[in-house]
């Protein structure tokens, strides 16, 4: 996959150079930002590191998220490719845009997510204490908390992204997307015990969703949600305890 990871990243990187260059050249002001995140990097993997260590930077630096940044894609170039998926899932779903330049620059929940997976890549590497610091800062900056232990697929939307909480061994699959003030965790002691989101799961903000549950593929959760109980594929989720409504007709007998 590494091979085609690259090529396909590279692709993507075309493709952004060239919405900059014509942003720059619409905006002299604008465009020197853009210069430095974006036409100063040879490839989409040095700008991503770059912005990470801008984003979480704050008191404690910027080199040192950069650098952990810059090692995690060079170890697993596949890295890369997920943060290609990621957005071009943004460019696909949000209607508000239609390019890749802005939710690069400006979208923080999608730096949330790349930061996240570094921090994952240092997780499984026995790098804990810097994972952990990677989701303090996120935290701290960006209002977007997930522990490097969970798992998360690819092209993943994190949309407007303030408030979102997503404990360790939480599993999210493909094509999921989240809004603001989501919370997904255990709900007793056991960390194992927390949820598993399914491909192309849609979930409103400020929904809860707590426990050894499954949330089943393209089910949508509505907004200030509380699901505590298995939601099966398809179905929408509505309220608090959460009840099901729309959900798919069940096969007829042959």
């Amino acid at each position: 996959m590494a091979e085609a990871a690259i090529k396909a990243s590279d692709s993507l990187w075309q493709a952004i150079r060239s919405e900059a260059e014509r942003a720059a050249a619409a905006d002299p002001v604008f465009g020197k930002a853009v210069a430095r995140a974006v036409l100063a990097h040879d490839d989409l993997a040095a700008a991503l590191a770059d912005l990470i260590g801008q984003r979480l930077g704050g008191a404690t630096g910027s080199a040192r998220f950069t650098s952990y940044s810059r090692d995690a894609f060079h170890d697993e170039p596949d890295l890369v490719e997920l943060a290609s998926q990621d957005l071009q899932a943004i460019a696909r779903r949000d209607p508000a845009i239609a390019d890749l330049l802005p939710p690069l620059l400006h979208y923080k929940g999608y730096i949330a997510l790349q930061a996240w997976r570094v921090s994952n890549w240092l997780w499984h590497r026995g790098h804990r204490d810097a994972a952990l610091l990677f989701q303090n800062e996120a935290s701290n900056l960006l209002q977007v908390s997930i522990h490097p232990a969970a798992q998360i697929g690819s092209a993943v939307y994190l949309d407007h992204a303030t408030g979102i909480v997503i404990g360790a061994n939480v599993v999210i699959g493909d094509d999921v997307t989240i809004l603001q003030n989501v919370s997904i965790g255990r709900r007793g002691e056991l960390p194992a015990r927390s949820p598993r989101i399914g491909r192309g799961v849609f979930i409103g903000g400020g929904a809860t969703i707590l426990g050894d549950i499954a949330i089943g593929e393209f089910a949508k959760i509505g907004a200030d949600t509380v699901v505590t109980s298995d939601i099966p594929a398809g179905c929408t989720a509505v309220g608090n305890p959460a009840r099901l409504t729309n959900c798919p007709e069940p096969a007829s007998a042959a």
